[in-house]
Formats: structure tokens, C-alpha cells, sequence
């Protein structure tokens, strides 16, 4: 029973989800013509999520994981820069969290070549910069480089 404890959490979510996207009124036919309602893409997708958790519980249920050993130091980095992340877009700058946290990641997980580390750390932002406000015109929220940016 133990090892459907997760997919139950996860079917609880996804039934929550549905009856929260129901809630939502129909929007008119002037407005939505021919396309979808808003509230059936959430709709959509729980029910493809309740789907694959029933694998998972059959898959669960069939034959029961191994319990998992501790984590070594490399998974406690990874989940630390998370918060740094946050903190970071926060307080700082989107792309220079984006910068920081793929350098230390990228090296925790065992890139020795530190140039490549840093390069992976630049070119990555710098395209996503540039995907989303040059090619496809969204801005970003301000920060130290965007203020600079925009001006």
C-alpha cells in the first residue's frame, strides 16, 4: 500500500485541478468563436495526468519499488540552488540567476573544463534573451540587466 502513496497525492492534485478549472465560467462565442473553452486545456491535461498515474499506481502496484538510498552531496547542491535561484531573480536579475545557478550545477555534476562550464552559463541566457525578446517579442521582468537593456 505504501508504494501508492505518491500516485494517490498526485490523482488528489489533478482531481482538485478539474473541480478549481469547472469553477470557471464559460466564456461567450463572441469572444472564444471556434476555439476552446479556457477552462478545457487544465481539463485536458488532468485527465492525460490521471492517466499516466494509473500506469504508474499498475506499474507501482505489479512490482513495488526498492527503497531509495541517502543522496550524496551533488543532489543537496542541486536542491540548494533552487532557493539561490529564487533568491537571485528576485533580488538580482533573471539571466544573471540563470547564469550563476547552470555554472555551479553544470560544475557539481562533475565539468571539470571550467571554460565550458561558463560558456554553457553565458551562451544560455544570452540566447533565451534574445529568442523571447527579439524573435518573439516578450519582455522580460526588470532586473539588473533588463533595466539595463531596456533602458
Amino acid at each position: 500500500m505504501r508504494p501508492l502513496i505518491v500516485p494517490g497525492i498526485l490523482a488528489a492534485v489533478s482531481a482538485v485541478i478539474i473541480y478549481m478549472a469547472l469553477q470557471l465560467k464559460l466564456s461567450p462565442p463572441m469572444i472564444v468563436g471556434h476555439s476552446m473553452q479556457p477552462r478545457s486545456f487544465p481539463i485536458f491535461l488532468m485527465v492525460i495526468n490521471l492517466i499516466l498515474i494509473g500506469i504508474l499506481a499498475w506499474e507501482c502496484f505489479r512490482s513495488p519499488p526498492k527503497p531509495v538510498e541517502i543522496e550524496g552531496a551533488t543532489t543537496w547542491v542541486s536542491i540548494s540552488l533552487f532557493a539561490a535561484f529564487y533568491f537571485l531573480t528576485t533580488y538580482a536579475d533573471f539571466f544573471i540567476a540563470i547564469a550563476v545557478v547552470m555554472f555551479i550545477l553544470s560544475t557539481s555534476w562533475g565539468e571539470r573544463r571550467l571554460h565550458v562550464a561558463a560558456l554553457i552559463s553565458v551562451t544560455v541566457p544570452l540566447t533565451l534573451f534574445l529568442l523571447f525578446d527579439e524573435v518573439l517579442k516578450i519582455r522580460f521582468p526588470r532586473g539588473l540587466i533588463t533595466n539595463w537593456y531596456y533602458g
